[in-house]
């Protein structure tokens, strides 16, 4: 494909600075929220980063800093390029796994096989969705593609130990950013060993080249963590020991052919039915190719997230691209085509609308109302409470409100993970409480009249990261404006309590299917008056 670095650019800067919907919370709070903290002295940090042992390294949120920086030195923080910024930064990091993807599908199964591949990558619908995303998932994803495609599949050749270097620095880089990732490369590793292990000399060189490799972005890490946290600080073993508790049952448990019956046929969609023909015929080969290499992979990275109690779609993304090499191999040798494909058109028609469907319309109104929020004078938004799920919009990377930087003017209800042993089967964070029963804890965490000065709630949410105590202490002001999902509406009492205290809807907006009850009928935005 032509201008091939032209067009991925194109296309994933251009999806990311069309994105306005919301997908996951981490893309801001584990991203966007860090950095602006680190920039600006305000932002809310989750338990990940204030916990007495801290899971989160802050390599990938620094990729951040510098634009914040920057605009903070011109004095453009208060414009739009807040927002946009970070989005051209992260759709170029996006445009990369396209980039790579050409060479890691040339160097497994050819030339031929390029623009297929291409084709599969630009019209998938998940890469549409997350890939241009300031999500960790969607640089490891890229990462991991930048890696593979320099992997030494065919290591007789004279330079398989520079690409080697490359594989191991791109690698280790992903691992940085997602721990996790470790395990695609043990597989890789192995596989390289294994084909050296009668090269005594090779195999020293790749055990050598790994150990100096992972030893110095671990020593990268540990120094970067370290000072941001101001103590001796190693998060890839803090993250390890704290995933493999039961804290991470608390985001919820999956079962074991969670991956197999919904990840990969939503990673996949319209590329799906090549996916699993070409991953057939891979394993079908009797001689261990590049491409049978590369699906057992797939197979292996599968197998080991599938012990994982939690699981969610995005953990798997950096398998799609290794995916859309076999779907591109089994769709061309299928049709017996070389450079032109047809049915891309299909496919983009498939696509396409899709695409625009999750990225403009799908959980827009948790994005809208932050623009909102944004745009009031300090005069109508002396104070804000989200009566919502936790982590449902995002925060001062979007508000961007110093006036409102103290958390009792500026709250959320909180959802802190049972991290001092407690049965996660039985355990309740505030959002649980609040929803169990809202007019109750209407009635009991607030006081009787609204006070038109809007103090600032004394105890709004849980302290991140320390231990919640047993009843449940949480106490608020009533906030000059309230923000919440018009299903709140619904629940017996609400409206009525909120009618009487004063308050009157200023503002709403609904885009597309809802499926989680609570976050249905779009948001809303009540004002005391």
């Amino acid at each position: 494909m032509r201008h091939l670095v032209l067009t991925a650019l194109v296309v994933r800067i251009g999806i990311a600075l069309a994105t306005s919907t919301f997908f996951q919370p981490d893309e801001y709070y584990q991203s966007l929220e860090v950095a602006h903290h680190l920039v600006f002295g305000y932002s809310q940090l989750t338990w990940e980063w204030l916990a007495p042992k801290p899971i989160r390294s802050i390599v990938y949120p620094a990729l951040n800093v510098p634009i914040y920086w920057l605009l903070k030195v011109l004095n453009l923080d208060d414009t739009s390029a807040l927002i946009w910024g970070p989005k051209v930064l992260h759709g170029a990091l996006a445009a990369c796994t396209d980039i790579w993807l050409a060479r890691l599908t040339r160097n497994v199964v050819g030339e031929r096989y390029l623009d297929a591949a291409l084709i599969f990558s630009f019209t998938s619908i998940f890469h549409g969705l997350s890939l241009s995303r300031s999500i960790s998932n969607s640089a490891e994803t890229a990462l991991t593609t930048m890696a593979l495609s320099y992997y030494p599949w065919e290591a007789n050749v004279r330079h398989w130990r520079g690409d080697l270097w490359k594989t191991l620095l791109f690698a280790a880089l992903a691992c940085a950013i997602r721990p996790t990732n470790a395990v695609i490369w043990v597989y890789m590793f192995a596989y390289l060993l294994w084909v050296l292990r009668k090269r005594g000399n090779d195999v020293a060189f790749a055990i050598a080249s790994a150990a100096c490799v992972g030893a110095s972005i671990l020593l990268v890490i540990v120094i970067l963590d370290s000072a941001y946290y101001g103590r001796l600080t190693i998060t890839p073993i803090n993250f390890l020991l704290t995933n493999a508790s039961s804290v991470s049952l608390f985001y919820g448990r999956s079962p074991w052919h969670y991956y197999l019956s919904q990840a990969i046929p939503i990673l996949a969609t319209t590329a799906l039915p090549w996916v699993l023909r070409g991953a057939y015929t891979a394993a079908s080969t009797r001689t261990a190719g590049p491409l049978r290499v590369l699906s057992g992979l797939v197979a292996w990275t599968i197998t080991v997230y599938s012990l994982a109690g939690h699981k969610e779609w995005r953990f798997l993304h950096p398998l799609l691209p290794p995916m859309h090499v076999l779907a591109a191999k089994s769709y061309v040798d299928s049709t017996g085509r070389g450079k032109r494909i047809p049915g891309r058109r299909l496919l983009a028609l498939l696509s396409i609308p899709a695409i625009i469907y999750v990225t403009i319309f799908h959980g827009r109104a948790q994005i809208s109302v932050m623009h909102y929020l944004r745009s009031l004078p300090p005069e109508n938004s002396l104070s804000i409470g989200f009566l919502m799920p936790c982590h449902s919009t995002p925060w001062q990377a979007y508000l961007h409100r110093r006036d409102l930087m103290d958390d009792g003017m500026l709250w959320a209800l909180g959802c802190e993970p049972p991290l001092q042993g407690q049965d996660v089967t039985i355990y309740q964070d505030q959002t649980d409480i609040f929803y169990k029963s809202p007019l109750e804890y209407l009635a009991k965490r607030f006081p009787e009249r609204v006070d038109p000065a809007f103090p600032p709630s004394p105890f709004p949410r849980s302290a991140p990261g320390l231990q919640t105590d047993a009843s449940y202490p949480w106490k608020h002001e009533w906030p000059q404006n309230l923000v919440f999902f018009g299903a709140l509406l619904e629940q017996p009492g609400i409206k009525d309590v909120l009618l009487r205290k004063g308050y009157r809807e200023v503002w709403s907006a609904e885009y597309g299917w809802e499926g989680d009850d609570r976050r249905k009928g779009g948001v809303r935005v009540w004002r005391y008056t």
